[in-house]
């Protein structure tokens, strides 16, 4: 099974978890089934269901290392993602403004390798999408479900959690055009055009040679105006393309820094073998 989930920091009945469930078979991802959570209790329970499985989340799941050695974290991935449940989400928020009062404009929120290379925000982030508290609350319940997560944690090898961004797919189809957008007043029908284009597009093919596989969807994932169950099924063709590339490293380069992780895309990797 391959799943696609949207992630957000504050799950509610306005603002869930959405998780695509889908089947990767005979050169196919079927997407099949939608579910939204509303707690956290439910994504902890997803997460320890028996595999297998593989699961696209689309969080941060580390910093910055130069972002890591300056404010002087633990150099280790799980270490430090320790340390900042142990902060508190207050005391998280104190740490990244009082770091970023003390760093000259521009160099204030640090980028890590696979952001730079897919173009995602820093995972410092705050405002806007606070992808900052999205780390601060996903990366420590993949540690205490004890997942797999190609080139940060050994885990259950039928339990494997790899990075999604689902920006990188939609720029490849529509470019930078928005698609989506939580408040309802800044819906329009552009968007909609939009999120129509992109699913059309992967369901026409127009992505099988650079991801290995057709994509059929029978769900009407473009009529959510948030664009979180489009982002879901962008999220489960990146876990798609991660398992074909599971002699590989699951598509993790060679020359990922252990530290931040990766996000797992065709786009961002070399395809040099070990």
């Amino acid at each position: 099974m391959v799943l696609g989930v949207d992630f957000t920091s504050r799950p509610g009945r306005k603002k869930p978890i959405t998780c695509l469930s889908c089947v990767l078979n005979d050169g196919a991802l079927h997407a099949y089934q939608m579910k939204e959570w509303h707690s956290f209790n439910e994504f902890e329970n997803a997460l320890r269901t028996a595999g297998p499985w593989i699961a696209g989340i689309d969080f941060p799941f580390g910093q910055a290392r130069k972002f890591i050695e300056n404010i002087g974290w633990p150099p280790l991935w799980s270490d430090y993602v320790n340390h900042v449940q142990n902060l508190g989400r207050k005391g998280l928020c104190l740490s990244l403004e009082s770091y970023r009062s003390t760093r000259p404009f521009g160099d204030r929120e640090h980028r890590r390798k696979t952001d730079v290379a897919a173009g995602s925000i820093s995972p410092q982030k705050l405002y806007g999408v606070p992808v900052g508290m999205m780390f601060f609350e996903g990366a420590w319940r993949l540690i205490e479900a004890q997942v797999k997560i190609p080139g940060l944690q050994l885990g259950a090898e039928d339990r494997i959690v790899v990075e999604a961004y689902p920006g990188i797919i939609a720029r490849k189809l529509i470019g930078r055009q928005s698609y989506k957008n939580d408040r309802k007043n800044k819906q329009t029908t552009d968007q909609r055009a939009a999120r129509y284009s992109v699913l059309s597009q992967i369901t026409a093919g127009k992505l099988v040679e650079e991801y290995g596989f057709r994509v059929e969807v029978s769900l009407p994932l473009a009529d959510d105006p948030t664009g979180d169950q489009l982002d879901a099924l962008l999220c489960a063709m990146q876990a798609a393309w991660s398992w074909t590339q599971r002699r590989n490293r699951f598509g993790v380069p060679l020359d990922c820094d252990h530290s931040e992780g990766w996000i797992a895309d065709p786009a961002l990797f070399s395809g040099a073998t070990a």
